[in-house]
């Protein structure tokens, strides 16, 4: 008997196969199969003329999907299809999640398979894991199709009807999204806070003091006369004054500075002291959404690639499902990180109770195990063989797990209070009593035992009536701060705690932000662009329920009801886009009413100019004296928050006056400008004119402003590339010069040898460095791009052409064999701890063969096609061009459909703005065809 077994992923595919009997045929459906079209030409023929079909849901019909199956899974079907009719079971083994249920259900509608079918979970690929599933197999869940269909259509609608408003009224390209336009608007209100916030200032007292046996310690000004000195927290963000109610004593710096003088030589007494003793419990293992929040504070990793890592460690069997809600961990699991604590930092380290922890998360659904290493025993990080990004979140999250079933961290907070005269100082201290799981993890640090030095603050003894001394006592200035902009962990946090969309779809939404141009990572910072304001501005006054934090939160809930079989899907769906107050009557009633000149315009306080968004970007523009318009482009790097009158002045007088000469060059006599442009500022040689349209021009770097520029320096910079000499080896020519990345030098060694550049080091400047130093660096081997050398799994032995070594290493499509540049994954059947050299050289040469055959066939290709591609792109171009950027528009994609963006000679597709999902081998999400 022979049982096909479908899964998502190849990687997936072979890890299980090393799990299951010799009857068993594991293949991969790469994702989904099929899906709602994604361009007009994947609309079938036969629905091409019907008005919904743009949409791909049939709304007159029940919201019925138009599923079709993209070019690139045609031939994945054709193998299904033959391997199924030699099997005579058919196991479908797609994740356990809403979406895998999809997966699994698509694939019985296409493949129609006339053996009998069972459906597979399970939530971490181990051996047990494994044999177990397969004992214990279901049908498909209808239910959960239900709601991930309604889900995938809910996004489509918003999308599809939306977008090409946005189109009409604002700029190209642009997309709305159910849970996108939600996020952007998060990071919207914060900017807005931002800009309207107002610093206040305040001053305070800092001693450094020194016990009765001369042990040094900190302490800091709290109140006068018994009233509580002013800190940030008792400011107004909108006033930038005390805020009202608020008894405080605000010092200025002059009466900072009577007070240091006149209590500097004064009597210094303990007046109090008291310790409080504190408990810590260790954080819950992980969920989806605390792995991405904690990955990104700690490993500076994105959503987006914390969760493609994830899945990669979960695919080959390091880790469990890593698309949860749950923080529940199995008794299996619990008795595995235990017996981590044990082994490696004592029983007195173990929690005196297992511990399980509840799920707090809105709207928590699927309630699988939380993310932790797979299997009945944890394999510590250095066991794994993994490295870079695999080994730090594995590491991560084989901290987390155990950390949580150790013992509390016990420690003390130690508070003294001096006194001397009218003022009171404190100073706080903390204690670590006991360690506990601090040895283990520590949220926010990378090494748990630099963390503990760092979180005991150690107080000298004191007593009550002691007297200390003061060394110095210094008067320090505070401003209060604006409100923090998210990080994507803040975000996704906060995403998490309103119930707005899944956590598995964090990572792909933050993507899609920032692909689209509505937010820009300055740091670890997401920084919304002025597009992001005028698109968010649009949608609050005209669409405000659909950026509404608790109406798409309640969207959410009916997703989950319908999972459930709680709520019908058909009817909800009517109600949100037929109703009466339905989106799809909500376009037609306000289209008209939108202004596009005042969707485009963005008002910000205190700001006597219009902010406008064009086709090349966001603009100012303003009105001078004589009633003229002047218009000039605002700086990509520009944020909203931080624009301002003298900013915009700069710009307009740049434009109206033309820029300011910083000197002239010393040899042509040209003056040289220091111009802002879209990209940040410039120097520039001479002026744009007709014989010379193009001036010489070169970015500042890093550090430098127009403000600090100097003429010398920009000489400097416009003297670039330079010539250093030649080198003594090859006598080629060795350049300095600055590019994207900074400057660097680079060695020409002619077309054989091509060319050897170095970034220059901090102290190195490019308008200076010498020959000789850049041979320095040049000597130097070259910084390797990784993080960290690949372990091989095993060393196979020497190549017997080249004497180089052929070792086997694990990659995120699976283990593979490498010999030099060539990579070779392994035939079925074949593992790390069997294969021999002899056979790696077999696979190694097959792949040099296949590479070579290809190549050979695409020159081929490529000769004889050249002319009739060319000819048959012209004619395209011509006769094309008018239809495709009107009607394409409206064609497809989740939120913004291809698009022909009207400066550019090719048409570009923009991604689809609210996917669901991020998953590597998913085309994207789908839904359940209505019924």
């Amino acid at each position: 008997m022979t049982t096909l077994v479908i899964v998502e992923s190849p990687t997936k595919a072979k890890t299980i196969r090393n799990f299951l009997p010799s009857g068993y045929q594991v293949t991969a459906s790469m994702g989904h199969i099929r899906d709602l079209p994604q361009s007009a030409s994947e609309i079938p023929a036969a629905v091409k003329g019907e008005q919904w079909a743009q949409l791909g849901v049939n709304i007159e019909k029940n919201f019925e999907p138009l599923y079709v199956i993209p070019k690139d899974k045609k031939k994945v079907v054709k193998e299904l299809q033959d391997s199924l009719k030699l099997a005579d079971e058919l196991v479908l083994a797609t994740d356990e999640d809403r979406e895998g249920e999809s997966i699994s259900w698509h694939l019985l509608q296409v493949l129609k398979p006339k053996v009998p079918v069972k459906r597979m979970v399970f939530h971490e690929i181990t051996e047990e894991a494994i044999r177990s599933a397969i004992q214990n197999c279901r049908q498909v869940n209808d239910n959960l199709v239900h709601a991930q269909e309604t889900r995938r259509i809910l996004d489509r609608l918003v999308g599809y009807t939306l977008s090409p408003l946005l189109w009409k009224k604002i700029a190209a390209g642009l997309s709305a999204g159910r849970v996108q336009s939600v996020a952007v608007r998060m990071l919207v209100i914060r900017e807005r806070a931002r800009r309207a916030f107002k610093t206040g200032t305040y001053w305070d007292l800092k001693a450094a003091l020194t016990s009765l046996d001369d042990r040094p310690f900190e302490a800091k000004l709290v109140a006068l006369d018994g009233k509580k000195l002013a800190t940030g927290a008792d400011f107004d963000e909108a006033t930038g004054q005390i805020a009202a109610g608020k008894k405080v004593v605000l010092l200025n710096e002059e009466q900072a500075q009577t007070l240091r003088d006149r209590l500097r030589s004064g009597d210094w007494t303990v007046a109090d002291i008291e310790e409080r003793p504190n408990t810590r419990k260790p954080s819950p293992p992980f969920t989806t959404s605390t792995l991405q929040q904690e990955a990104n504070r700690k490993l500076r990793l994105s959503a987006r690639d914390t969760m493609r890592t994830a899945q990669s460690l979960y695919e080959q069997g390091y880790i469990t499902y890593m698309r949860t809600d749950s923080v529940h961990l199995s008794q299996q699991a619990i008795e595995a990180a235990r017996a981590c604590v044990t082994e490696l930092y004592g029983a007195n380290y173990l929690s005196p109770q297992p511990r399980q922890y509840a799920t707090k998360a809105k709207g928590a659904q699927e309630a699988h195990e939380a993310i932790r290493p797979a299997g009945s025993t944890f394999r510590t990080p250095q066991q794994t063989g993994l490295s870079g990004r695999e080994l730090q979140l594995y590491d991560l999250i084989w901290k987390r797990t155990v950390a949580c079933q150790m013992a509390d961290a016990r420690q003390t907070f130690v508070s003294a209070q001096i006194r001397v005269e009218n003022a009171e100082f404190r100073a706080s201290g903390k204690r670590i009593d006991f360690p506990g799981f601090f040895r283990a993890y520590v949220e926010g640090s990378d090494d748990p035992d630099a963390a503990i030095e760092d979180r005991e603050v150690l107080l000298p003894p004191l007593t009550k009536g002691d007297r200390v001394n003061c060394q110095d006592l210094e008067a320090l200035r505070h401003d209060t701060q604006p409100p923090a902009r998210y990080t994507e962990a803040a975000l996704v946090k906060m995403l998490e705690n309103e119930g707005i969309g899944r956590p598995s779809t964090y990572a792909s939404i933050i993507g899609t932000i920032v692909d689209r141009g509505y937010a820009q990572q300055l740091g670890n910072a997401l920084v919304p662009t002025f597009t992001a304001f005028a698109v968010t501005g649009l949608l609050e006054n005209h669409f405000p329920d659909l950026v509404d934090f608790g109406f798409t939160a309640q969207m959410e809930r009916t997703l989950d009801e319908i999972s459930t079989g709680k709520t019908s899907w058909l009817p909800y769906l009517r109600q949100f886009y037929l109703g009466d107050g339905g989106l799809d009557t909500q376009v037609k009633v306000r289209e008209s009413a939108i202004d596009p000149a005042e969707a485009r315009t963005i008002v910000l306080e205190d700001l006597n100019a219009d902010i406008r968004i064009g086709r090349y970007g966001a603009y100012v523009e303003v009105v001078d004296d004589q009633g003229a318009t002047i218009k000039a482009s605002l700086p990509k790097d520009l944020t909203p928050a931080d624009l301002d009158a003298e900013q915009i002045a700069a710009l307009i007088r740049q434009k109206t006056e033309g820029p300011a000469s910083i000197g002239n060059h010393p040899e042509t006599g040209e003056s040289i400008y220091v111009l802002t442009g879209a990209y940040g500022p410039y120097v520039q040689l001479g002026e744009v004119t007709d014989e010379n349209p193009k001036p010489k021009r070169t970015s500042l770097p890093r550090g430098v402003t127009p403000e600090n520029l100097t003429l010398e320096l920009a000489l400097g910079l416009l003297s670039l590339p330079r010539l250093l000499g030649q080198h003594p080896e090859t006598s080629r020519p060795v350049k300095a010069s600055l590019g994207r990345f900074g400057p660097y030098i680079v060695h020409d060694m002619g077309k054989d040898g091509g060319q050897d550049y170095r970034s220059l080091k901090a102290d190195d400047d490019v308008t200076t460095i010498t020959l000789e130093r850049a041979l320095e660096l040049l000597a130097q081997p070259k910084a390797s791009r990784s993080r960290k050398q690949k372990t091989p799994l095993r060393e196979l032995g020497p190549h017997p052409d080249d004497n180089e070594p052929v070792n086997l290493y694990q990659g995120p499509y699976g283990i593979y064999v490498q010999h030099g540049k060539v990579n070779a994954g392994l035939a079925e059947g074949q593992t790390v701890e069997s294969l021999t050299l002899a056979e790696a050289l077999e696979l190694l040469a097959a792949k040099a063969g296949s590479k070579k055959k290809t190549a050979r066939k695409t020159a081929s290709k490529t000769t004889g096609k050249t002319t009739k591609t060319a000819s048959k792109t012209a004619s395209k171009t011509t006769g094309k061009t008018t239809s495709k950027t009107t009607k394409g528009k409206t064609a497809d994609a989740e939120a913004a459909p291809k698009t022909t963006r009207t400066r550019k000679a090719k048409t570009t597709e923009d991604k689809a703005p609210e996917g669901e999902t991020t998953r590597s081998t998913r085309s994207s999400s789908t839904r359940r065809k209505a019924s």
